[in-house]
């Protein structure tokens, strides 16, 4: 604001051009390097699959199943979900219209090692498969592939697995939409930096669309968290993929053991992982980088018992992570799904109303008690938001509650300014 009166002598027009013209670089920074929450849709999982179990027809195979995993435990089911019928019908709507929301074609660990043949093979299978589903529309709105790591012994079979994926999926210079890769066992920033030059190169090669190939860096080493320098490594690899890098990924059981914790007592609630998933929380905070909790190997297969014990496990850890602020997660079974979506839809629906009264409050300024910041707006805007994106609410539920319909929870959601109140 020009034309401030002088205080006590003070030019204060002269010193605040004098503090632009000193923090302007700092200011271009910060909103290159923080640009905020990125826009759309987060999945609420992904459900990794081997490569070589990946077909046409995948996914609503994987809802039939988790339907019948149900239907086989109908009381077990609405036992762990507290008698709450109506809870089973929305989860079984989901089940039966869209059961997997983000979907990996896994060539790393989930594959293991093959003959180059074997591999080679697999590749070229999954890459004509998903591009099959894309067509036929049984697709899941994310996709992607894992390959092997950027470490020595599996670089290059890793960089051949993504070449010849890629170049059987792409068509006309364009990857389909939703298509991202995962980068697992990341050990240092050169890594990412070597897979920003891969991406260029194979962008080049395949005449695809510059920067059209984004990537996910899978969190499952201790040096990731923490590099020989005491510096959390993480946040660098995120600004060392050059705006490629969509998401950090947990992996449960090799950071753990990486840590020297016992395989009885690797988790997703241990304290070594919830160590490293604040970090990978923090240094992600304002990126537009979106964050996923791993897995949980225990799963609800054999009898009564043990599908009860994994149900309610899986339950409790879902809604675990959802309360951490860690919105997505990987799933690996079938039987898995009917809890991920009930976890999910329960936390959203509990929270409706609290969240849309405090939003209505807010935008109309009403006398409540709470005084809640533009950044607990921004927040409750998103917490409607991820309800809506997953179906636990719908979009009558979400503007009765808060009084906005959707393009007006977004416009809050992705205000990214810290100059507001």
């Amino acid at each position: 604001m020009r034309g401030a009166r002088a205080v006590t002598g003070v030019d204060l027009d002269r010193l605040a051009d004098e503090l632009d013209e000193r923090l302007g670089a700092a200011d271009a920074a910060l909103a290159g390097s923080y640009p905020g929450p990125r826009p759309g849709r987060q999945p609420v999982h992904t459900v990794y699959v081997p490569a070589d179990r990946f077909r046409v027809g995948l996914v609503p195979a994987y809802g039939a199943g988790a339907l019948r995993a149900v239907d086989e435990h109908p009381d077990l089911f609405l036992e762990v979900l507290d008698g709450d019928r109506a809870l089973v019908g929305r989860v079984r709507d989901k089940l039966a219209r869209e059961p997997v929301e983000d979907l990996r074609i896994d060539f790393e660990d989930g594959y293991g090692t093959r003959s180059e043949e074997e591999e080679d093979d697999a590749v070229r299978a999954s890459a004509i498969a998903l591009r099959r589903s894309i067509a036929d529309g049984t697709a899941p709105a994310g996709h992607g592939i894992r390959f092997k790591s950027f470490e020595a012994p599996t670089r290059r079979r890793g960089l051949r697995t993504l070449g010849l994926f890629l170049a059987d999926l792409a068509h006309g210079g364009q990857l389909p939409d939703g298509f991202v890769v995962t980068l697992p066992k990341v050990t240092s920033v050169d890594q990412v930096e070597a897979l920003v030059h891969a991406s260029r190169g194979l962008e080049d090669g395949l005449g695809l669309v510059a920067g059209s190939l984004r990537f996910e860096i899978q969190v499952e080493t201790p040096q990731a968290v923490l590099g020989p320098d005491g510096t959390a490594l993480v946040a660098r690899m995120i600004h060392a993929s050059e705006g490629r890098c969509t998401g950090l990924h947990y992996g449960t059981y090799d950071y753990s053991a990486s840590c020297g914790i016992a395989a009885a007592h690797q988790s997703l609630e241990h304290p070594a992982a919830d160590h490293a998933k604040a970090v990978m929380q923090v240094a992600a905070a304002g990126t537009g980088v979106r964050l996923s909790d791993g897995s949980t190997n225990v799963l609800p297969v054999g009898g009564r018992d043990a599908v009860r014990d994994a149900w309610r496990n899986h339950l409790r850890l879902v809604r675990r992570s959802l309360e951490r602020g860690y919105y997505q997660g990987w799933d690996l079974h079938p039987a898995q799904l009917p809890t991920r979506y009930a976890a999910t839809f329960a936390f959203y629906r509990g929270g409706l109303e609290a969240a849309g009264a405090r939003l209505r409050n807010y935008v109309e300024r009403q006398a409540s008690g709470i005084l809640d910041e533009p950044a607990t707006a921004r927040a409750l805007a998103d917490f409607v938001l991820r309800g809506l994106d997953c179906a636990a609410v719908s979009s009558d539920e979400a503007t009765t509650a808060s009084g906005l319909d959707a393009r007006a929870l977004a416009g809050i959601a992705h205000r990214t300014t810290t100059r507001e109140g």
